[in-house]
């Protein structure tokens, strides 16, 4: 069930019903109908117009539909209501998602970040769970077993949330020790983000000889995967393969999700991969850019890489005509064919040479937060806490000068990246 409000045009709502459709078949639905209704707002009871409601109920109730999917998030009240009227299961499209999500994640990792959303999506709409317990009058002694019970469920889920929480931030600080690891071979970071489905997985095993999974679905990489890559003037870039992005995609998820986009927002240089092929290849690149602000990772050196060429040229178009003269660094590639990877590793190898600036600070032991913020940002080569000053030697991305500015005492030589041993 779709809403096409005025801020929305008639393809943006049915493209995005579309979405969610291969979304549910993703999940391991039958999808058999979907329903659009004009809305000024939304309906604050049913999110749709209770007669509109009453009518897409009849054709559910005739075909035995037993899960309604909505294409906007519902308020822990509509999803009771819409319940009541449909008489049947009743979904949005951050539920669906989570859902997804739940089968995909492989790792330890990505179940507990999985959970913590879902926890999070669950615990505002318990009331519904219990709501065919009796409820007695308020007051000491007076409660009835729904209240209780609710509130007992509650504490649990609250439990739990805190638990997981304290599991990835062990999980963020390990992946923080594997990255310095990482660095210290002082070669640049490079990360794939994309649309879901856009390609990704492809693309890193096709550059890397990775074995990553690959399949024609959404979501169907979950996990972070980083290979090292060589280019052909002989330099090593680390290149990870993250989680797609989609439209709408949940806050809580995204919350959730910190610890594996962290390689996103610690990376020198993002590829980002366009599914060149699709009609909403547009809105997909806005709703990319959308999430990559929101983990603050905009601003960042861009290659776009627009994938799927062969599709457009099997059918008679040249790949990527109108992304090219938008995008300066734009390259058009097939990751299934190889079609232009020779031009993408050659664009690679020219942005990464400038990727960062070797200097050297002296910061005052007082200012903690400067110290703690470098550390956090760039790559320390040497330290020296003796004195009154503490001296670093330090990797940054260009972009982080005019914020080191008072603590740059000179500009070094970039060492060269050593050399992997045979």
């Amino acid at each position: 069930m779709g809403v096409e409000l005025k801020n929305r045009t008639a393809l943006d709502t049915r493209d995005s019903l579309d979405e969610l459709s291969e979304l549910a078949s993703t999940a391991g639905g039958e999808v058999v109908g979907d329903g659009i209704q004009k809305l000024e707002a939304p309906i604050a009871a049913t999110f749709i117009g209770t007669g509109k409601a009453d009518e897409f109920a009849r054709q559910c109730q005739g075909q035995d539909v037993d899960t309604v999917i909505f294409d906007d998030e519902l308020s822990p009240a509509q999803s009771r209501n819409l319940e009541q009227v449909f008489e049947c299961k009743v979904l949005d499209r951050t539920a669906l998602i989570l859902d997804i999500f739940a089968q995909r994640a492989r790792t330890k990792e990505g179940k507990l970040q999985i959970e913590l959303a879902q926890l999070q999506h669950l615990l505002p709409r318990l009331t519904r769970f219990w709501g065919h317990l009796s409820r007695q009058k308020g007051g000491i002694g007076m409660r009835g077993d729904g209240e209780t019970q609710l509130e007992t469920d509650r504490r649990r889920v609250q439990d739990r949330i805190s638990r997981i929480a304290r599991e990835l931030d062990v999980v963020r600080r390990q992946r923080a020790t594997q990255r310095q690891g990482r660095q210290r071979n002082l070669w640049p970071l490079a990360s794939i983000v994309g649309y879901t489905n856009a390609g990704k997985s492809t693309l890193l095993n096709a550059l890397t000889g990775a074995t990553v999974l690959a399949e024609d679905k959404l979501f169907a990489t979950l996990d972070p995967t980083t290979r090292r890559l060589r280019l052909p003037t002989n330099q090593n870039v680390l290149l990870t393969d993250t989680v797609g992005f989609i439209r709408k995609l949940p806050h809580g998820l995204v919350e959730a999700f910190k610890a594996t986009l962290e390689e996103v927002v610690q990376a020198d240089l993002l590829l980002h991969v366009v599914d060149a092929s699709h009609p909403q290849a547009e809105e997909q690149i806005q709703a990319v850019n959308a999430v990559l602000e929101e983990i603050g990772a905009s601003g960042k050196p861009t290659i776009m890489v627009l994938n799927k060429v062969d599709r457009l040229t099997a059918n008679g178009h040249a790949g990527g005509e109108k992304f090219l003269p938008r995008f300066p660094n734009a390259v058009a590639v097939s990751a299934l064919t190889g079609e232009g990877l020779p031009t993408l590793l050659a664009e690679l190898n020219t942005q990464v040479r400038p990727i960062r600036e070797f200097v050297e600070l002296s910061v005052p032991h007082a200012e903690s937060a400067v110290i703690a913020r470098l550390h956090a940002v760039g790559q320390v080569i040497e330290r020296n806490y003796n004195g009154e000053q503490a001296w670093f030697k330090v990797r940054l991305p260009p972009h982080l000068h005019v914020e080191f500015a008072p603590f740059i005492v000179q500009e070094l030589q970039l060492p060269t990246p050593a050399d992997p041993p045979a």
